[in-house]
């Protein structure tokens, strides 16, 4: 197998946050070219239409001049980003714009990596070759099945799986400088099934891996839809006790339509801090709603917070851990935001917070 098997995050040469809090530039931007999704996969809040009508959440794609403001507005940084996570609650593939948005990106100076996740569904060479000579510097294929009759239980899709392999072995053999990352989450596969998997795809891409389901969604559980008991990491790990969210200190996360939330897990657009296509983005990176849900997490009461209080991903998706430094970053996150010890950020009780849309 030319393959590393080896989980699909980078865990080498991380910086660790304790050194950088606060931020002014954020590491990682999250920008999701499309809300919706062709599959509907038991595990993934989008998979159910049900919870997302009740949210009443943009279903679509980004259009690109909303893109092009959002890449515009990184000018307005003091430095480059590190990372362009072109991925949240969607198919990326389902906006035909992606290869132009890589482009425009790539081409704006700010943006040195640009990483992407999709099912593979759309993945022809007709649709990747673009993508691929737009820069395209990792893509991530998720793996929801080794045949049609699992695909179709689990996805609700009825997925051509010998045309998806072809595919994955065309974009390997013609992926240039671009990193290939095929995972699959071992729940849904048989024990056979797990050394077939590495057999079919193990040499026709840069890193495989054998993931575990993880409660990473706030308010959606995982284990009653899919009804499979957690109890490892998604990277095998054990589950790690974290109570402070590091990705609000060092990533923000721009949906299809333009409402910015300060997690990238917000599918239900309750941690509203803004909206690109009224602000800047960073005005909404060091605005009040913002700084607002990150002294709460560095006060040790991310608990109080409904939406964050019910989120896994802390505990067992392998974050950045700053639990113990938060009575050292506290005070220079209030110096940061220009407030007093006792001040509040308008928008924050005492008790609870949820951001809210500004503008």
């Amino acid at each position: 197998m030319k393959a590393e098997f080896k989980p699909r995050i980078n865990l080498e040469g991380r910086t660790p946050l304790e050194t950088v809090i606060p931020l002014h530039t954020p590491y990682v931007v999250f920008v999701d070219p499309a809300s919706a999704c062709n599959f509907n996969c038991k595990f993934c809040p989008t998979g159910h239409r049900d919870l997302i009508d009740d949210t009443g959440r943009y279903q679509g794609v980004m259009k690109l001049d909303v893109f092009k403001k959002v890449i515009d507005d990184l000018q307005e940084f003091d430095r480059p980003i590190k990372v362009l996570r072109m991925y949240k609650d969607g198919e990326p593939f389902l906006n035909k714009n992606l290869a132009r948005m890589i482009r425009y990106a790539k081409d704006s100076g700010r943006v040195p990596y640009i990483d992407t996740t999709t099912n593979g569904s759309l993945m022809t060479p007709e649709r990747m070759g673009p993508v691929l000579d737009a820069g395209l510097d990792k893509i991530n294929i998720s793996v929801d099945g080794m045949n049609r009759e699992q695909y179709l239980a689990f996805t609700g899709y009825d997925f051509d799986f010998a045309a998806f392999v072809s595919h994955v072995k065309w974009l390997y053999a013609n992926k240039g400088d671009t990193e290939v990352v095929v995972k699959i989450p071992g729940e849904l596969i048989t024990a056979a099934q797990r050394q077939e998997f590495l057999d079919t795809f193990g040499d026709h891409c840069d890193r495989i891996f054998i993931e575990n389901f993880a409660p990473c969604w706030p308010e959606f559980d995982v284990e009653e839809h899919t009804g499979v008991s957690i109890t490892q990491g998604i990277y095998q790990q054990p589950v790690t006790p974290t109570d402070t969210c590091p990705y609000i200190f060092y990533s923000i996360s721009v949906n299809s339509d333009g409402l910015v939330s300060s997690c990238f897990l917000d599918w239900g657009r309750k941690l509203a801090v803004g909206d690109v296509r009224k602000q800047s983005l960073k005005s909404i990176w060091h605005g009040d709603s913002l700084n607002a849900l990150r002294r709460q997490h560095l006060e040790g009461k991310r608990g109080q917070n409904p939406v964050c209080a019910s989120c896994g991903q802390l505990t067992h998706c392998l974050p950045d851990n700053i639990d113990k430094h938060r009575e050292a970053l506290l005070p220079k996150f209030l110096d940061y935001a220009g407030l007093a010890p006792d001040a509040r950020i308008p928008g924050m009780s005492a008790r609870r917070v949820i951001p809210v849309l500004a503008g």
